[in-house]
């Protein structure tokens, strides 16, 4: 019950900051794709789920910007972090979802923290008072500090940027060995972003027309790669980034070759549960938790 109603207060706090809409109350803008997913022999060595033993696997993908606004200009500051979800859905049922966006780390290190970043981003308009709520908590969380003021540039596509899944996973292979990772899906077309001068030239809606044109010429591509927790790395304060010199592990590789044959009905209904995981995965950090009980309560308002 506490789960629950840490939850809804999430989804609460994230609606004061960006109103109530008819939408997902975080990354509202996007779009679904679909496509597959075939694993790598390293995958089934490290990881005993159905969705790295099958020779292949179906995937649906959704690229969104940030914030609750479901009509933000793609060229808005605030679209940052962009956001990449994946889901992988092996024979027998069962399913990996990966809710990941383009900033190595989180703003807070856990699910209350974030509560009391997004309240006091509400309680700080052009009228409050100084030092406003938001002054006083960026005052002791530097990682929130990090989170809002060291933002990649825009993106050249949705498929030009890595996306984080900042949340600790406990791997379980088929001995029963566990391994922590982090998972990010890193661009087979390479990252590339935008100066201030070519996006001034973009539309309001150019990385979704840039998405649909690009799946016209060839399939977007990502490798999904584990990183690997090395001696003293933190498993359960998703604001902390593991070092860059730790273990990558390619676990496969993510085609996406079309967009989902209704658009509308399929944002709608796309719903990504991170802690709904298979045999095979656990859950490091209780963050999960509390995150896909808020995404089940955004999904029911929209419905």
């Amino acid at each position: 019950m506490a789960e629950q109603d840490l939850a809804q207060r999430l989804i609460d706090a994230l609606r004061g900051v960006f109103g109530t809409h008819h939408a997902r109350a975080a990354h509202a803008r996007g779009v679904v794709l679909e496509g597959r997913f075939v694993p790598t022999p390293a995958a089934r060595q490290l990881c005993r789920a159905a969705v790295f033993a099958a020779s292949e696997v179906p995937v649906v993908a959704r690229f969104s910007d940030s914030t609750g606004i479901p009509n933000i200009p793609d060229t808005d500051p605030n679209a940052n972090p962009r956001g990449l979800g994946v889901k992988l859905r092996a024979p027998d049922g069962s399913q990996l979802d990966v809710p990941a966006h383009s900033f190595n780390g989180f703003p807070a290190a856990t699910a209350e923290e974030f509560v009391e970043l997004l309240t006091a981003i509400g309680a700080s308009g052009p009228t409050a008072a100084k030092p406003t709520p938001l002054d006083r908590f960026l005052a002791k969380h530097p990682a929130a500090v990090a989170f809002l003021t060291t933002q990649k540039p825009a993106p050249e596509s949705w498929a030009t940027l890595t996306y984080f899944g900042v949340n600790t996973l406990r791997f379980v292979d088929a001995r029963g060995q566990r391994t922590a990772v982090r998972l990010r899906l890193v661009p087979g077309a390479g990252e590339k972003l935008l100066d201030a001068a070519a996006l001034a030239k973009r539309s309001a809606t150019y990385l979704s027309e840039e998405i649909g044109t690009r799946l016209k010429s060839a399939p977007v591509v990502f490798a999904l790669v584990a990183q690997v927790a090395g001696s003293g790395d933190v498993l359960d304060n998703p604001s902390i980034a593991w070092p860059e010199d730790r273990t990558l592990v390619t676990l496969g590789t993510v085609t996406i070759d079309r967009l989902a044959a209704d658009p509308a009905a399929a944002d709608k209904a796309a719903l990504f549960l991170p802690a709904d995981l298979p045999d095979g995965i656990e859950a490091a950090d209780p963050m999960l938790a509390v995150r896909s009980a808020s995404y089940r309560l955004s999904h029911a308002a929209r419905q």
